[in-house]
């Protein structure tokens, strides 16, 4: 019998997990982290260390966030008007000379917002430069360890710069900035390969906790050495994969001058798409992309605010689930959708279907939008269903809504109202494999006063050291904004779904 010590009550909340079958209002009872029992109120009987009440409370499964990216938390507010493509102009620049010290604390601010609007799982496409090293993984990886939050950390990579991977792009530079472009490279493949080796050989955090995976970033910034290298990677140490797939219609434009074929066709045939990949964003997928990933059991993490704020597009998910495609639900980084709230994607997800298809019987539901950013985004991210919803022997991650907060009074639907008017204020309590991590406004896990002096010190600094970068980035935006521009605008094959989107002259 396991003592007292890891038990938990939860006493007469209202559940909100469509599909499990659970009572709406019930006592859960959490035994070391997982979900032991839920019964009506009441009808659990035992002597427990801790209780929590509940009551006027509704319970949701904590929420998953199927991408992001933690190296932008230190750099918010500097994008306004960039497209995709301006903003991968500036990346270095915004996200250049940082110390391990300073992942953790972009990563710890970017998970303290998270859990304090009810994510407690994230898929974290970390970035360094020119290579992953094993020192800033590990410090990413520690900083949701140290908040109690789940999380995928995958190193984001390539061996193209973003320069070097738009065909033409080089040559529209003039002479006088070409020196400049051409010392932005990254690391060899080889090398970053490596360093990943090391990385998955070496991983001390519990994964059922933090787990590791790889992220390759864009297929047409990488060789296909080093595409097959990594799916060789993932393979050997049974990680996933995440990329971004069809992004942009400038990626779908160049993904034939480079590839031959669109991106998703391409992966395909080095072996990547499986049940453990996941394709971001994926605007631009035609619909032989989406039967492809659906016959591979692949992902999609659905970014419906990134896709708004960098103009990219919409994505055509009620096509997605039609085909079989898993679809999850992403927040993207700081600054490209910048709130790192679930709720709002969630939304969002459901709110831009509307402006696709006539018929609202094709309208992404309230009930869609919410599996995507719970269940669908547990799958994505290697978990399957142990989290994500509430079910006996899940794992005890709860998110707690004030039902007396105003966009819960009077209750009628309490999924409609969550989709469509939560916007994370209404967020009391988070519990995460059953340890309160925040309540009441408060951090329980973290010296959350002290992480915010520490990471204001930290951007000053950045902004110091990056300053030439960013005036060098500026410099070059003009050219990339006129090519990139002009390549999106140039016509897709004719049969493809996406080919009539209209585009201003």
């Amino acid at each position: 019998m396991t003592s007292r010590d890891s038990l938990t009550l939860i006493r007469g909340g209202r559940l909100l997990s469509p599909g499990t079958g659970v009572p709406d209002r019930a006592d859960i009872l959490v035994k070391n982290g997982l979900i032991a029992e839920i019964s009506s109120p009441g009808a659990i009987s035992i002597e427990v260390a801790s209780t929590f009440d509940a009551r006027d409370m509704l319970i949701l499964p904590g929420l998953v966030n199927a991408h992001s990216h933690g190296q932008l938390n230190l750099c918010k507010g500097c994008n306004d008007r960039w497209s995709l493509e301006l903003l991968l102009n500036r990346l270095p620049s915004v996200t250049a000379g940082r110390a391990a010290e300073y992942h953790y604390l972009s990563a710890q601010i970017g998970a303290a917002e998270m859990v304090s609007k009810g994510c407690t799982t994230v898929y974290d496409l970390f970035s360094e430069f020119p290579a992953p090293t094993p020192e800033g993984v590990d410090a990413v990886a520690r900083a949701y360890g140290d908040i109690g939050m789940r999380a995928v950390v995958a190193p984001m990579m390539a061996d193209r710069s973003f320069y070097q991977a738009i065909p033409g792009l080089i040559d529209a530079f003039p002479e006088e900035l070409k020196a400049d472009i051409e010392r932005i490279c990254f690391a060899p493949y080889q090398e970053s390969i490596e360093r990943c080796r090391r990385i998955l050989k070496e991983w001390r955090h519990d994964r059922s906790l933090i787990r590791p995976a790889l992220a390759p970033t864009i297929p047409h910034h990488c060789t296909d050495d080093f595409l097959v290298a990594c799916r060789t990677l993932a393979d050997e140490f049974d990680v996933g994969i995440q990329m971004h797939v069809a992004e942009s219609r400038m990626q779908a434009v160049v993904a034939p001058m480079v590839h031959g074929q669109t991106a998703a066709s391409h992966l395909a045939d080095l072996g990547l798409l499986g049940p453990r990949f996941t394709a971001a964003h994926s605007v631009w997928l035609d619909d032989q992309d989406m039967t492809r990933l659906a016959d591979h059991g692949a992902s999609v993490a659905h970014n419906p605010g990134s896709n708004l704020r960098l103009g990219s597009g919409l994505a055509r998910v009620r096509r997605l689930l039609d085909a079989g495609v898993n679809v999850a639900i992403g927040t993207d980084g700081a600054i490209t959708s910048d709130g790192l709230n679930m709720f709002e994607a969630m939304r969002l997800a459901a709110l831009v279907s509307r402006v696709q298809d006539l018929s609202s019987e094709r309208w992404i539901s309230a009930q869609e939008a919410f599996m995507a950013g719970t269940l669908a985004g547990a799958k994505a991210l290697g978990f399957g269903d142990r989290i994500g919803r509430i079910a006996v022997n899940c794992g005890a991650d709860f998110v707690f809504l004030d039902l007396t907060r105003p966009g819960f009074v009077p209750l009628g639907d309490p999924l409609n109202q969550t989709i469509y008017t939560e916007d994370g204020t209404s967020v009391a309590s988070v519990m995460i494999g059953g340890r309160t991590v925040y309540e009441g406004g408060r951090f329980l896990t973290i010296d959350y006063p002290g992480l915010v002096a520490r990471v204001r010190r930290a951007a000053d600094d950045l902004s110091e050291r990056t300053a030439a970068m960013r005036s060098l980035a500026a410099r070059f935006e003009p050219v990339v904004r006129a090519y990139c521009e002009g390549l999106a605008r140039r016509p897709l094959p004719g049969h493809h779904p996406c080919a009539r989107r209209q585009l201003d002259t």
